[in-house]
């Protein structure tokens, strides 16, 4: 079973990767077999998606953000029943629905709290949609700002906080709740069979990811700064990260447990039809 940390505990565990010059990894797990080998490599912390369990089934991680099932429940589910009896060491974080105007979400939270998990992270996020249903979801009260006060009001349970955000106003935002890390958000992963098709490039990303770290650090010095999504899907791109901004460390889903599996398969199975039966 998964060992439950607090708050300043997940924060001394990463705080001293950083300080041996170590990358924090984070990584997505839908199923149990990914968080047991995602920390078998030394991830640092386990994140649970809704959309992990719909990346497991073939399907891109942004059906997450549809109505296809209750993703605050769904989180909940695959932690007590998939990942929390399978890891043994690292901090388990839940991918929470914030703006969830169903529950109350101080009550989820210390549910998330009695179930074991070490800490949040906002996904769905409307941080995502842009547009007119973006500012409609605003206006009635699925806002951003809802989000950032949850996870503010996380913070305040012993909860480890960390906080997609995809400008540097939303930055500012969440580093003004006290969150502990901000995970700069460069949209749906590049590569694979289900990966985004129009990626932004590197430098591009790059120039983003650093913009929100530095809005980010303005307010918290300490706040810790991750990366995630669009082109940086490889070790290569997360080199170029650390090389360009602020980054200390890499929060990987579809990076770590969809490419990866999709390759491994397919061609295991390749060289098992490869075969030639002699008569």
């Amino acid at each position: 079973m998964a060992k439950q940390f607090r708050r300043l505990g997940v924060r001394k565990r990463l705080e001293a990767e950083i300080k041996k010059r170590r990358p924090i990894v984070a990584a997505g797990a839908g199923i149990g077999l990914s968080a047991k080998f995602a920390e078998a490599g030394g991830s640092d912390l386990i994140i649970i998606y809704n959309s992990g369990l719909y990346r497991m089934d073939g399907l891109p991680s942004i059906a997450g953000y549809m109505p296809f099932g209750d993703a605050n429940a769904m989180v909940k589910e695959m932690g007590l029943r998939h990942v929390l009896p399978i890891v043994q060491k690292a901090p388990v974080i839940a991918g929470i629905c914030a703006y969830d105007l169903t529950r109350d979400m101080e009550v989820f939270l210390k549910e998330l709290l009695a179930a074991g998990f070490s800490g949040v992270i906002n996904f769905p996020t409307v941080g995502r949609i842009d547009g007119d249903f973006r500012q409609t979801m605003e206006d009635l009260g699925m806002s951003y700002r809802r989000e950032a006060e949850v996870m503010g009001l996380a913070g305040s349970l012993g909860l480890f906080t960390m906080a997609y955000v995809f400008n540097p106003e939303e930055s500012r935002m969440m580093a003004r709740n006290g969150i502990d890390s901000v995970v700069a958000h460069m949209k749906t992963t590049t590569g694979g069979t289900v990966g985004a098709k129009r990626p932004m490039s590197l430098e591009e990303a790059g120039k983003r990811c650093s913009a929100i770290f530095k809005a980010a650090l303005s307010v918290k010095r300490n706040v810790i700064c991750l990366a995630h999504g669009g082109p940086i899907e490889g070790p290569e791109a997360t080199e170029y990260i650390y090389r360009h901004t602020q980054a200390v460390g890499f929060v990987g889903a579809s990076s770590i447990e969809r490419i990866p599996v999709e390759t491994a398969i397919r061609k295991t199975t390749e060289m098992f039809k490869a075969q030639r039966i002699k008569k």
